[in-house]
């Protein structure tokens, strides 16, 4: 990073976190000259406690289908075959490579100072982010759970080389996997599930417990994370997924003199900032939707593991935990699948399903074990592994809210509003809400007033995604740009002043100004809202649902500009499904099951763009490190304060046959 981004960060600290960076940096200077002597460590704090493990329900508990696709993507990782955010990993089978990006080829390099190391610089070290992902230990969790299904020793067999490959080449502060404390506290919750897993293996004592290699990288992984938590601007999910391994792994190996004492300590952080990162109507304040799912995953394995080891979280958690999963049985659409705001880098607190598997059902089937399904939930129409063991021998807990009995429409703090009709499966997320969490906003983007649309589980507006956080600056700030999203830009820039990939120095604010019939389908939904993102400048739009007319009505507004001329642009991506044919200011839509019109205002002149390398436009990331062409319209013109422009959209039964 540049100066310039060192000083921009450092505006964004309180003073209390200053100082206490600047402790951590001085503990970081005294280890890289005067090393801590782990193994003497660990042997010096050693005390006889054994494990306590989580109880496992009996194998035939687990739904047929859900254990056949788990065993046959493990006969998968057998053969060497695991995929890092799509790319085929080329070293992950019985001698594996744990310092290869998987999608450059390049390697980070492995016995250097961890925080010597240059991680943020893919040209020297490689996408970071593919180099971490394997050592989460994802595909070791899965194989885990094959031996728990069958009994089968070649999965266990492969763990064990794994687990102590790693443990060999990975000695403290050596190397890449010791800078990040989400990736140390992921990688504790997979040892510990990996253990209760094994259970019935012979050999699994030999290799945990009774082992001096584990032993050693037990008490430096929790010992890291009792050194340098995430502080200030930067406590957001990170807090939580260290917090979570530290307590999973004190409650599942109290093997130390300090285990009561890290136990205790991220038992309060996890109670303080399940609170703190979660607005009152459930969602997560980071207002990122794949962040939302990953949190509320660590919370859950954090607090079935308390339980089972008689060290319960606070109520507030498991309460925390409730809205959040009614939040997400609120917000899927008709296929399943959640909104797409934010960063998305595809997080999981535990793989213990085939990764193609859908989280978010598998989230509202844990919440049903727990808290019992409600009947406004979205019907099951999966199964998965993951709820059955979580949830297993964990008492099931009495409902506290959502007394309306139905979904929720309006996430008044989290500013967001959902226009639904069942009917047409129609299905409108409009964003109203803050920039982001915290002083950085470290997943936001720049979409204030934004609308993603589907019709059946088909992405008609969509959001485009994420693609890559720091491998490639320019399509990480076109990705989090307001020309990326389906909203107006005006003054040639961004809503949102970005100060670096992971940082904003200025938030549009916006606000919600009305909204009516969400709830009531038999009538039209509308929503209105405003932010003040650009100087001297007011954006408001309203949408529309007219249900009975299968048509959404957007329009945008200027408002309190003077006679200043404002160039705008205003931007509609299309999913990756929609085949489009613009004229004029007529886009015809087709796509599987379905077709539409988007009637574009016609002050604006309107040009479509299909993977436009040199804007760029007309890209979709359908997941992290993957982009694909899809098109995206933009209308550009100027415009007087007053001036509205009226985007129709309309589909299949009102246009009639064909």
């Amino acid at each position: 990073m540049n100066p310039g981004w060192y000083l921009r960060r450092l505006m964004r600290m309180e003073p209390s976190e200053l100082v206490g960076r600047v402790q951590d940096q001085l503990l970081r200077l005294q280890w890289r000259l005067t090393p801590p002597d782990i193994s003497r460590l660990a042997q010096q704090h050693a005390q006889p406690n054994r494990v306590r493990l989580k109880a496992m329900p009996a194998p035939s508990a687990v739904p047929a289908e859900a254990a056949d696709s788990l065993r046959q993507c493990a006969d998968r990782i057998l053969a060497g075959q695991w995929t890092i955010f799509g790319a085929q990993h080329p070293a992950l089978g019985e001698d594996p490579d744990w310092f290869v990006d998987a999608h450059s080829g390049l390697r980070a390099p492995s016995s250097d100072y961890t925080f010597a190391i240059a991680y943020r610089d893919a040209a020297r070290c490689g996408d970071i982010k593919f180099i971490w992902e394997p050592s989460r230990f994802h595909h070791l969790t899965v194989l885990a759970a094959a031996y728990f299904l069958t009994g089968d020793e070649r999965y266990a067999t492969r763990v064990a080389g794994h687990l102590r490959s790693w443990w060999q080449q990975n000695p403290f502060l050596h190397g890449p996997h010791w800078i990040s404390g989400i990736e140390i506290g992921l990688r504790l919750i997979a040892m510990v599930w990996i253990r209760q897993l094994l259970a019935a293996w012979p050999e699994v004592s030999d290799l945990f417990e009774d082992n001096a290699a584990f032993v050693d990288q037990l008490y430096a992984h929790q010992l890291w994370l009792s050194r340098f938590p995430s502080r200030g601007s930067s406590a957001n999910n990170h807090l939580i997924a260290e917090a979570a391994g530290q307590f999973v792994a004190s409650c599942a190996f109290p093997m130390f003199r300090q285990s009561a004492r890290w136990r205790t300590a991220a038992a309060e952080t996890l109670a303080r900032e399940a609170v703190a990162q979660t607005f009152p109507c459930g969602m997560n304040r980071e207002l990122a939707s794949d962040y939302h799912g990953f949190v509320l995953e660590l919370l859950l394995i954090a607090a079935v593991q308390g339980d089972a080891a008689g060290c319960a979280l606070a109520p507030s958690v498991w309460q925390v935990i409730e809205r959040m999963t009614d939040a997400v049985a609120s917000v899927l659409d008709e296929a399943g699948h959640p909104p797409r705001q934010g960063d998305s880098d595809e997080g999981i607190g535990l793989l213990i399903d085939d990764p193609d598997s859908n989280r978010w059902r598998s989230l509202l089937a844990t919440g049903a074990r727990l808290f019992g399904r409600p009947a406004w939930w979205p019907a099951q129409t999966s199964s998965d592994v993951r709820s059955v063991l979580l949830a297993h021998d964990v008492p099931c807990r009495q409902r506290e809210s959502n007394a309306a009995g139905r979904a929720r429409r309006l996430f008044p703090e989290a500013g967001q509003a959902y226009l639904v009709c069942s009917l047409s499966a129609f299905w409108a997320r409009c964003d109203h809400g803050p920039h982001g969490f915290g002083r950085i906003a470290a997943h936001a983007h720049a979409d204030a007033l934004s609308i993603e649309c589907r019709i059946a589980g088909v992405e008609i507006l969509a959001d485009p995604g994420t693609y890559c956080y720091h491998s490639e600056p320019r399509w990480r700030d076109y990705f989090r740009s307001t020309l990326g999203h389906n909203t107006l830009q005006a003054f040639g820039h961004d809503q949102s002043s970005s100060g670096g990939p992971f940082l904003w120095t200025q938030h549009a604010r916006s606000r919600l100004l009305a909204v009516e019939g969400l709830d009531d389908e038999a009538a039209d939904a509308s929503w209105m809202a405003e932010h003040a993102g650009y100087p001297n400048l007011v954006h408001r739009r309203s949408a529309r649902l007219l249900r009975n007319d299968t048509k959404l009505v957007v329009t945008d507004t200027l408002l309190d500009s003077g006679d200043v001329p404002v160039p705008v642009k205003l931007c509609w991506h299309l999913g990756p499904d929609v085949a489009c044919e613009l004229v004029g200011d007529r886009a015809r839509l087709a796509w599987p099951g379905g077709r539409g019109e988007l009637a574009l205002p016609s002050q604006l002149t309107w040009q479509g763009h299909h993977g436009d390398e040199a804007l760029p436009a007309g890209w979709y990331s359908p997941s992290f490190g993957h982009k694909r062409p899809s098109t995206t319209l933009i209308g550009s013109g100027v415009l007087r304060a007053g001036a509205s422009l009226v985007t129709e959209l309309i589909w299949s039964s009102a246009l009639g046959e064909p």
